[in-house]
């Protein structure tokens, strides 16, 4: 799946006009896909009334057609939140509208207007498409919120709620907050950055007859996972394939009290097919850790009082690192400010690849530098407050640009950085940048980060490049995340049961 700015998506539409695929087509699968969807809920629940609201530009052209067609099952009611149609697409779909479906002009039957949306059993959307900027009307503004008031109404949206910005996913003002979204070709900025995500409710990606060579040569904002990891599949093991040639992964994780978070990232990586994994720990929690797994060989560190790896270990740890094909630092490892210095010093000697996670990525945060100094290639794997952490700036921020902090952290710095959450962002050096489509908000729980850490790792150490080892472990932590939520539901399901679920995904 292709995430497509406004602009391109544009040049996407006259690039097919231009090869002979009529707009007039591409508005009527639109509308058709809509009218679909919207045939599904109308059936299932027996609704009998519906509203659309319509622009006047081509979206509204969508809501024109998609009433033409759902007119023959409920009844379906048009206002006209500008006027008349004001582009010739629009225009004659308007006309083509059957006499049973009542038109009505918001501007001057404003009190008829409201009541219609407060009695309607669905309302769709059809207002404002991707062109829209800025904020809404206050008269524009006044009809939404009317229509969010309504809880009993099922909300569709075409292409996107109005009131959001396709590009940035910015809402000035007050947007539609959807049920369901029907998008068209691709997927846009808003669909998947925050706030606006979260406005959008189930969104479905329509085809609507723009042809695939097309697709190929756009400029996209963002591929997502599931289409990176079709392209770039894992690579099949030789017969004589040994522990030693299936990657060796140093760990470094754990403290007094969080044993869990080291042993839910490493079998993880266990689980992803590292052949062998060296667990380093502080010694107070190698019972605890070898009677839950006994794959990995230990070693057991000497600890400071608060329960933490000694920093005296040092040298060892480094030597350890850099003899594996791949290290982990941080899963539960503690934020005194001993682990501090010893994991940036880590970093800083570190010469094969590394995923720094949780207490890894908090140690670094007042000598962010150092990360440009490092000889290792590097997974950054933060949640919004660690990122925030490491710019120094509020979670607010961090949410409220994504994509671009996520992109620009990553080129700054030599990084791939995993930017978690909901449609998690994966920025690499070279500018490529991708958004994952699996997962809920099940995953939600304590030990879920730990689990991503560690397949990533196991990744890297079985061969794959960061950027590779990232979208990877990401796509299926987040289709475990999915599996289990079917299984389990998603308040009951834990991340131990998402590692079990790997067994079956792979």
């Amino acid at each position: 799946m292709l995430v497509t700015e406004s602009r391109e998506m544009n040049r996407i539409e006259e690039i097919a006009s231009s090869t002979g695929i009529g707009m007039e087509k591409l508005m009527e699968n639109a509308g058709s896909r809509v009218a679909a969807l919207a045939a599904k809920i109308i059936t299932k629940n027996k609704i009998q009334n519906v509203c659309i609201l319509c622009g006047s530009g081509n979206n509204g052209g969508d809501g024109f057609v998609a009433a033409r067609l759902l007119s023959v099952m409920t009844n379906v009611k048009v206002i006209l939140t500008s006027g008349e149609p004001r582009t010739v697409l629009a225009r004659n779909n308007f006309d083509l509208i059957p006499s049973n479906v009542e038109i009505l002009y918001y501007g001057s039957q404003y009190y008829q207007c409201f009541g219609i949306v407060k009695e309607t059993e669905m309302i769709i959307d059809a207002i404002y498409g991707i062109g829209f900027r800025d904020a809404l009307s206050p008269d524009i503004a006044d009809l939404i919120t009317f229509c969010n008031e309504n809880k009993n109404a099922v909300k569709i949206a075409v292409d996107l709620p109005s009131g959001i910005e396709c590009d940035t996913g910015k809402i000035n003002n007050g947007c539609f907050c959807a049920d369901h979204t029907v998008t068209f070709t691709c997927l846009k900025p808003l669909h998947v950055l925050y706030p606006s995500c979260d406005m959008c409710g189930e969104i479905t990606v329509e085809n609507v007859g723009i042809p695939r060579r097309i697709l190929n040569n756009c400029n996209y904002t963002m591929k997502s996972t599931d289409q990176f990891v079709s392209e770039n599949p894992f690579a099949e093991r030789k017969k004589t394939a040994h522990k030693g040639t299936n990657g060796t992964l140093f760990s470094l994780c754990g403290s007094y009290g969080m044993a869990g978070a080291a042993m839910i990232s490493a079998e993880a990586a266990l689980r992803c097919g590292v052949g062998l994994l060296k667990l380093a720990l502080p010694k107070s929690i190698y019972p605890i850790a070898a009677s839950r797994l006994c794959e990995p060989v230990y070693m057991p560190l000497a600890q400071s009082d608060d329960g933490t790896v000694d920093i005296d270990e040092y040298g060892k740890i480094l030597e350890a690192m850099n003899e594996s094909d791949a290290a982990l630092i941080g899963c539960g490892l503690g934020q005194s400010n001993t682990i501090k210095s010893l994991a940036a010093l880590l970093v800083d000697g570190a010469a094969k690849p590394l995923v720094l996670d949780a207490d890894g990525i908090n140690a670094i945060g007042t000598n962010i530098n150092v990360l440009k100094r490092s000889a290792a290639p590097m997974i950054l794997t933060p949640h919004p407050g660690e990122m925030a952490r490491l710019l120094g700036v509020e979670v607010k921020t961090v949410q409220a640009d994504r994509y671009n902090i996520a992109r620009r952290f990553a080129q700054e710095y030599g990084v791939v950085l995993v930017l978690k959450g909901a449609y998690t962002i994966i920025a690499a050096p070279n500018g490529n940048v991708y958004v994952n489509l699996t997962g809920n908000n099940g995953m939600g729980k304590g030990g879920s980060g730990d689990m991503l850490a560690g397949m990533a790792a196991s990744f890297l150490a079985q061969g794959m490049n960061t950027e590779q080892a990232a979208v990877s472990a990401v796509y299926y932590h987040g289709l475990a995340g999915d599996r289990c939520a079917e299984k389990y539901s998603k308040r009951a399901m834990l991340p131990s049961d998402m590692i079990s679920e790997l067994r079956s995904i792979f």
